[in-house]
Order: structure tokens, then sequence, then C-alpha cells
């Protein structure tokens, strides 16, 4: 399979990530595609390796312990302005989707991903694919009841800029729940057989 590569030589791609083992595997895999690759695995870490290196892209996974990606995604962009950031997440949601992109991320995908999906989001084109208006296709189909608290959730929680107990407030419900809540992985939408 012929792989897109990276242009531009000197400067790296900085993966932020603080699950190491993901890191590892996507290190290697970039890395065989022509990335010269450094890692941080928290938001200090993608500070201070940002401000040294300047990486040409970033791939930063919307978790990061207690900390939020979507919260660094502008930093990074004031200290290189022109990083392609490709937000990666376990928890996708149509909210978060859209507060990557304007926050400053080109592209968000949802783990898993494979590295050659990490770089076509990375290389293909040199400006944002998306408008704001179409950043997400609206589904054809209604979305399940639980799906739908999901996104309700999410867009709640990126609102109040990924505070929990405010989250909770605005949701009417206990701060416990919203965090079981959020410890689970989305609802996947079952595809339609009769598409």
């Amino acid at each position: 399979m012929n792989h897109p590569t990276p242009t531009g030589g000197a400067r790296p791609l900085l993966i932020v990530d603080d699950d190491a083992t993901f890191v590892r595997v996507l290190t290697r895999a970039l890395t065989s595609r022509g990335f010269e690759v450094i890692t941080a695995g928290n938001a200090d870490e993608a500070r201070t390796l940002s401000q040294r290196h300047q990486p040409r892209h970033c791939v930063l996974d919307l978790k990061l312990g207690e900390e939020n990606g979507l919260r660094l995604i502008p930093e990074l962009r004031e200290l290189v302005p022109d990083v392609r950031i490709l937000l990666l997440t376990g928890y996708a949601s149509i909210a978060t989707a859209v507060e990557a992109i304007k926050r400053g991320a080109h592209d968000y995908l949802a783990k898993p991903v494979d590295a050659d999906a990490v770089v076509r989001a990375l290389l293909e084109g040199d400006t944002p694919q998306h408008s704001e208006d179409e950043v997400i296709d609206a589904p054809e189909a209604p979305l399940a009841l639980r799906r739908l608290e999901w996104e309700h959730i999410q867009r709640v929680l990126t609102e109040c800029d990924g505070n929990i107990s405010e989250t909770a407030r605005r949701l009417g419900m206990h701060r416990r729940t919203l965090q079981r809540k959020l410890s689970k992985h989305p609802v996947r939408e079952r595809p339609n057989p009769n598409a």
C-alpha cells in the first residue's frame, strides 16, 4: 500500500496522550510512515515540547488524565500557529467535534483509529476542510434516546469547559451520577439492517 508521506522535513509530529501503549504503537506506525515523532504524556510536557520543537503536526487525545485536550488546542496554536492538530477520543460526540474545530483543531477522529487514518487526517489539504456549519453531517435516522442523552451531556460539559460540578448542576443531576455516565463509552449506533 502506498502511504502519503509528510512534507516539510525537519519539524516533528507531537503525540499527546496519557495511554503509553497507544503512544508506543502509534509512534512506531507513524515513524514507519516517515514522521519524526516526539511524545508527551500530559499538557505541561506538550507545552514544553511545542515551544522547543515547533511541531508541524499534533495528535492530541481529548482525555489526558484529569486534563482536557480541548483546553490545550488554543494554547498549542498560540505556541505554534501553523501546527495541524488532530483530536482523538474514545468518547466521541457531535458537541466535542464541533468544539474541537472551533478551538482550532483541523480534524477529529474517534478511537480506535489506525495510523493510515491519522496520516490522512494530518496530511490531506493544508486548510481545514470543514466550515463550522459543515463539521458533522446530520444523521439521516433519528438518534437513539441514550445516544441523545450522551450528546446533550457532552454539549453541556463542553459549555462548562469540562467542569463536572457545574455540568451536573446545569443538568439537574448528582455529580456522582454524571461521573458514572461519563465513565461509560458512548452509545454506539446500530447499523440499519434496511440500508
